[in-house]
């Protein structure tokens, strides 16, 4: 492995790590009581971390001339790893819509499918421009889970708390409309390849 994949591969640890900080204080409650803070922090570390890995690792194979096949599959599934972990947190807490992570569960299933029947062909099929958009999406919606989430952990009664899980439902609600917009756009790129 290069250094731009070594640099995915953190993605894949860090999937794990964020849930279990997230779920932590719940598994071992009452132990944690008094230490939600320093939960909040460290999720808001791994998640940030984790968005600088994703723009770090194409910057080093770009920059040291290794960008490979494998690259072009492994960092996509570090993305989607990252992402699913998130999603289902937060799924768990009732903010993300359990239908819509559905949508997105077959969505990543339905891409994967297609990478393999473009590797059939010889063709390794990297991030497209609109794979790039829905990976923005996420994070966005991502983020605005996140905060929910931080402010009910830290018991902050904020005015403003309430819209905020109406935007972060409504931000879940676009990137999965993005997210099966995209699916199509990789759908259109096998049917060309297939015609040819």
């Amino acid at each position: 492995m290069n250094l731009a994949d070594k640099i995915t591969w953190s993605r894949i640890i860090l999937a794990p790590v964020f849930f279990t900080v997230y779920f932590l204080p719940e598994w071992f409650s009452p132990k944690f009581d008094g230490l939600e803070v320093w939960f909040v922090a460290a999720l808001w570390i791994i998640a940030v971390i984790a968005e600088f890995t994703d723009m770090f690792d194409g910057m080093a194979a770009r920059k040291r001339d290794e960008v490979s096949d494998f690259g072009k599959f492994f960092d996509p599934f570090a993305d989607t790893i990252m992402q699913i972990t998130g999603f289902l947190c937060f799924v768990k807490d009732g903010i993300f819509p359990a239908f819509l992570f559905l949508v997105v569960i077959y969505r990543e299933f339905g891409i994967l499918f297609i990478r393999n029947l473009m590797l059939k062909k010889g063709i390794a099929m990297g991030a497209r421009m609109s794979g790039k958009v829905k990976t923005v999406a996420y994070i966005s919606a991502g983020a605005v889970a996140l905060l929910y989430s931080s402010l009910t952990r830290l018991s902050a009664v904020v005015s403003v708390q309430p819209v905020i899980k109406i935007a972060a439902v409504a931000a879940f609600t676009i990137s999965v409309i993005i997210s099966v917009i995209s699916f199509f756009d990789y759908l259109s790129v096998y049917r060309a390849a297939n015609r040819e």
